[in-house]
């Protein structure tokens, strides 16, 4: 069992999966948040104002598929874990190109009766990247946070004498080049 709470986005247009998923969630997770939506443009909103924590999504979708799904996460936050639950993946290949396109794995709905036993490895794993992120996420913050407070420094001086002046736009310019290094290092 998963010991937190843990915000899920199930993207299903069948409400009997949607039932059968959510019950083996409750079996699995202690405290599960799950949003459902079966469509591109709610699952847009849900995604930016529910802040899930995994994204749970079938393949094929009335309006999109699965790789539509996936991609809009990647565009927003590439942490999101991303997990398929589907009936669609019957050929190997496409099966690969969904990992290799970031999911963090795929269940076969034909495994539904013992989707609680595939699915918590997966969940899991998730929850202990989303931990070693989160100590990323707070030290990225507290950076971002000191830089805003030198910004708000410098604006704040008045300085008169050209070369202070000078010396004011290096330290911003400076600052600028620490912020795009940290940016790019911190998304490599």
């Amino acid at each position: 069992m998963i010991h937190r709470k843990l915000n899920i986005l199930l993207v299903e247009d069948n409400e009997n999966d949607i039932f059968l998923i959510k019950r083996q969630l409750n079996k699995i997770v202690e405290e599960p948040v799950i949003e459902t939506t079966d469509n591109l443009q709610d699952f847009k909103r849900l995604l930016s104002n529910f802040a899930p924590d995994v994204v749970l999504s079938d393949y094929n979708l009335p309006e999109c598929t699965g790789l539509d799904v996936l991609t809009t996460v990647q565009e927003l936050d590439d942490t999101i874990g991303f997990i398929f639950i589907t009936g669609t993946i019957h050929d190997e290949e496409l099966a690969a190109n969904t990992i290799l396109s970031g999911a963090s794995g795929y269940i076969l709905k034909k495994h539904m009766n013992n989707l609680g036993e595939k699915l918590e490895p997966l969940l899991k794993k998730i929850v202990i990247n989303m931990t070693s992120k989160k100590e990323l996420r707070n030290m990225i913050r507290q950076n971002k946070i000191t830089v805003n407070k030198i910004y708000d420094y410098l604006d704040k001086m008045n300085s008169e004498d050209q070369a202070q002046k000078e010396n004011i736009n290096k330290i911003r310019e400076a600052i600028g080049n620490f912020d795009i290094n940290r940016t790019e290092s911190d998304a490599g």
